[in-house]
C-alpha cells in the first residue's frame, strides 16, 4: 500500500510520530518463493475476477483463509502476486489459501461499486469452492495486507449492510474471524493520510467523491462505521494502521461488544508483516495459526 517504487531499502516513512525502517518493498515480496497452487479459478466473468487455491497435504476438511492483497486500491501498487508467498506458507502449515485478484481504480469496472463487488463475490465464492474441495466453511477467515485490510474488515461487516446496498452482495458468506495487516479499519479517517502513505489521494478516487461529498458511499464502506461486526477482529499494527489508530478502534469495537485483539510485530516494516522469513512475517504467521484458528474453531 506504498509507493510503487524499486527504491525501498532504506526508506523511511514517518507516522503517528513513529519512524519505520521499510527494510522490503511490494516487488521484493513479489520476489519470494510461493508453491504452485491447486487450482485458478474465476469467481466472476471478468478477466481480474479469479483467486488461487492452495490445498494442505491430507484429506481435509481444511479451514480456509482468503487472502486479499493491498496497493492503494489502485492499479499498479500490487496484484494477487503480493500475497503468494503468504498464502503459500499458510497452506504448508495445514490451512486452505483462497488468494484473490480483483478490479481497482484504473481497472475497467474498479472503484465505487466494482472493488467491493468484487471482494464480496470472491468471498462467498468458498461456496462453489466447498463443493469440489475439502472445504470447512464454518472455518472461513478473511486475510488482508494493506488496503486489503479494509477489504477484510468490510467483508466481516458487509451482511449489516441495507438489503438494497449495491455492495453488499444478495447473501454475504459469514466469516469466522477477520484480520487485517496494517491497513485501515476508518476509511474515512483515512482521508489525508492516504497521500502520506500512497503519494497521492486515493480514497476520493476509490469512493468517487469524498466524505463531504459521498457520505452514504463511505457510511457502507468503512468497517469502523459498521461496529460491532460480530466477528472477532485481528488487528497487526505496524507503519500504516500505527498503534495509535489501532488503540482506538479495538476501544471503540469493544466498547460495541466486538473482541479485537492486537499484534504489533517488534521493528517490522509494512511489507515485513507479509514476508514468510522475516521476523514480522513469522510473527504473523503464527498468531494466524494460533489466536486466529482458535477463533474459528466451533463453540463446545
Amino acid at each position: 500500500m506504498m509507493k510503487p517504487l524499486a527504491v525501498w531499502v532504506g526508506l523511511i516513512l514517518a507516522a503517528g510520530g513513529t519512524v519505520f525502517a521499510q527494510r522490503l518493498g511490494p516487488r521484493d515480496v513479489d520476489a519470494l518463493p510461493a508453491s504452485e497452487p491447486k487450482a485458478v479459478l474465476p469467481y466472476g466473468a471478468e478477466a481480474l475476477q479469479f483467486g488461487e487455491l492452495r490445498l494442505p497435504p491430507g484429506p481435509g476438511p481444511f479451514a480456509l483463509v482468503v487472502v486479499i492483497h493491498g496497493g492503494c486500491w489502485t492499479r499498479g501498487f500490487a496484484t494477487v502476486r503480493n500475497t503468494a508467498a503468504l498464502a503459500s506458507a499458510l497452506a504448508a502449515r495445514g490451512v486452505a489459501t483462497w488468494n484473490v485478484e480483483y478490479r481497482q481504480v484504473g481497472d475497467e469496472g474498479g472503484g465505487w461499486p466494482g472493488t467491493f463487488q468484487d471482494w464480496g463475490a470472491a468471498v462467498d465464492y468458498a461456496r462453489e469452492l466447498a463443493k469440489r474441495y475439502p472445504l470447512d466453511l464454518t472455518r472461513v477467515a478473511v486475510i488482508g495486507h494493506s488496503a486489503g485490510a479494509h477489504a477484510a474488515l468490510w467483508v466481516a461487516a458487509r451482511e449489516r449492510l441495507p438489503a438494497t446496498s449495491r455492495i453488499r452482495g444478495a447473501r454475504p458468506l459469514r466469516v469466522a474471524a477477520a484480520v487485517a495487516l496494517d491497513g485501515p479499519g476508518d476509511l474515512t479517517g483515512f482521508v489525508g493520510f492516504d497521500a502520506q502513505v500512497c503519494g497521492r489521494p486515493v480514497v476520493a478516487a476509490l469512493m468517487g467523491g469524498t466524505p463531504a461529498e459521498k457520505p452514504e458511499r463511505y457510511r457502507q464502506a468503512s468497517p469502523q462505521g459498521l461496529l460491532p461486526l460480530g466477528t472477532p477482529q485481528f488487528l497487526v499494527s505496524a507503519a500504516v494502521l500505527t498503534a495509535d489508530k489501532a488503540a482506538a478502534y479495538q476501544k471503540l469495537a469493544r466498547a460495541k461488544g466486538d473482541a479485537v485483539e492486537i499484534l504489533s510485530p517488534k521493528n517490522a516494516g509494512h511489507f515485513e508483516i507479509i514476508a514468510p522469513g522475516q521476523p514480522g512475517g513469522d510473527a504473523v504467521i503464527k498468531w494466524i495459526l494460533g489466536p486466529v484458528m482458535e477463533a474459528m474453531a466451533p463453540k463446545k
